[in-house]
């Protein structure tokens, strides 16, 4: 199942105020930038987030996968 154009309008708007956001569509999916730097990829309406220290709080409850 591809990502929907609702779930990526939907991604960008929860990132909203963090900078200037688009995104583009890669390799059938979708990458979200934030001030030009890659932030999120989004596969089949999941959002995949890199495990970063500095949000390890903000993740803690969050679930660990791989897109695949």
């Amino acid at each position: 199942m591809a990502t929907s154009i609702d779930f990526i309008n939907y991604i960008c708007e929860q990132l909203e105020g963090t900078g200037e956001i688009i995104y583009k569509k890669m390799f059938g999916e979708y990458m979200v930038y934030i001030n030009s730097k890659p932030v999120v990829i989004v596969c089949d309406n999941i959002a995949y987030v890199k495990k970063l220290e500095c949000i390890d709080e903000l993740m803690k409850n969050a679930q660990i996968r791989i897109p695949i």
